[in-house]
């Protein structure tokens, strides 16, 4: 069997395992040893495995593909065409969401409970977001794992080994040669990926059930059917349309990044295996996929903002308070922005979504009842999120001369 096979075995398993599990009720030594024991060891070294190589990946990969790109004007064009789509993509997945929202009207006849309450935490302004994108120490930005000061700091130490000549060219090709081994790493480490990703799921939904969102049933199934819609239309059309490649191809080769990024719940996490995955699956070059594909794991957040645009509708729906069209255009704008002003936040999600609910004047407190689901809809947002950034990286590599068809249209045993 290939390792997407594997991979895929060990994540249905896990679900079927998992549900079977909690609907026959089965506690004491089975959930104290095997789920909180066994499931929750494997899983969480396999999680820390990849989340060590993130830093390291991204540096070494950033500092290869920005000295690769010779010229400093080309850096910008490439920064500024992978923003633009990131922000369009967030806008359009904003739209199809407060659309659903208004059309299905999830919220309407939902009970509310008195007890409702949620803390929400402050988020950071524009001004402090700036500010923070430069690091004081970029080792102690590594050490955090704050990926914009990392990806800052990389990009600079790029640029100063471009403009360095002989001594930057002896620094490039100690850099390649380390790029190389962290990749050979990546690999050692998604031979482990079918059994770490059978124990993360089969945790999760024996936690979970499928009882957790009976009560939010609709609400559940419109986040899931607009995130689909957006994974396998939206992307698909933006790749046939601004790159004229066969959406078909992309699919099929997401598959590893797809599986990785729904059984994490985690960009990050997922990233070593995106970036892999862009560079030597989808054709994307190296001095593209570099930059693109970490900028995006932070800023990319297509999926949470469709979270975002339904669960608006929801809570305003459930509380009986109608904010109209120009309610709902302010929350398009400010979450768009958002998904850049909150980045490599904690629980960015949800402040994105306490911001865009004062803003329109909507009980923050709404949040708790949506927070019951959210832990399985976040695992679908994450694929989603994954897409996005190697739609992304596809369209800008084409536009850019940096993507090789022959590797996109390549057969390999994963196919």
């Amino acid at each position: 069997m290939s390792l997407t096979s594997k991979i895929f075995v060990g994540m249905v398993s896990g679900l079927v395992l998992g549900i079977l599990l909690h609907m026959l009720g089965i506690r004491g030594w089975v959930e104290s040893l095997v789920v909180e024991g066994l499931f929750y060891v494997v899983g969480s070294i396999f999680l820390a495995s990849l989340k060590l190589l993130v830093v390291p990946l991204v540096f070494v990969s950033l500092v290869c593909g920005t000295a690769a790109l010779d010229d400093v004007s080309k850096l910008g064009r490439v920064g500024g065409k992978t923003v633009g789509l990131y922000l369009l993509t967030t806008a359009l997945a904003l739209t199809l969401a407060v659309l659903a929202a208004v059309i299905v009207r999830p919220g309407d006849g939902f009970e509310l409970t008195t007890d409702v309450e949620y803390v929400a935490q402050a988020a950071p302004t524009l001004s402090d977001t700036l500010i923070g994108l430069f690091p004081e120490n970029p080792i102690r930005a590594m050490a955090e794992g704050n990926m914009l000061q990392v990806i800052v700091f990389s990009i600079l130490f790029g640029l100063a080994v471009t403009l360095s000549g002989d001594p930057g060219r002896r620094v490039v090709a100690f850099f390649e040669d380390l790029n190389a081994t962290i990749l050979k790493l990546v690999m050692m480490l998604m031979s482990l990926a079918p059994y770490g990703v059978f124990c993360l799921i089969a945790r999760v939904f024996f936690q979970q059930g499928i009882d957790a969102f009976e009560n939010l049933l609709r609400y559940f199934l419109l986040v899931l059917a607009v995130l689909l819609i957006h994974a396998f239309v939206v992307y698909p059309s933006l790749l046939a349309l601004m790159a004229k490649l066969d959406p078909r191809v992309f699919l099929r080769k997401m598959r590893d990044p797809v599986a990785f990024a729904f059984s994490t719940a985690s960009s990050n996490a997922t990233l070593p295996v995106t970036l892999r995955n862009a560079e030597r699956r989808l054709g994307a070059g190296n001095s593209i996929a570099s930059f693109t594909v970490p900028l995006g794991a932070t800023i990319n957040m297509d999926g949470t903002a469709i979270m975002q645009g339904i669960a608006t509708g929801f809570i305003a729906q459930a509380y009986g308070i109608e904010i109209g069209f120009t309610g709902y255009l302010m929350v398009v704008l400010t979450a768009t922005l958002a998904s850049i002003g909150t980045a490599g936040v904690p629980g960015v999600g949800l402040i994105m979504l306490a911001m865009v609910l004062r803003q329109v004047n909507l009980p923050v407190e709404g949040i708790a009842l949506i927070i019951g689901v959210d832990r399985l809809l976040d695992m679908v947002r994450t694929a989603v999120n994954v897409t996005g950034d190697s739609a992304v990286t596809c369209i800008v590599a084409k536009s850019e001369g940096q993507f090789s068809d022959e590797i996109y249209l390549a057969r390999s045993q994963e196919d």
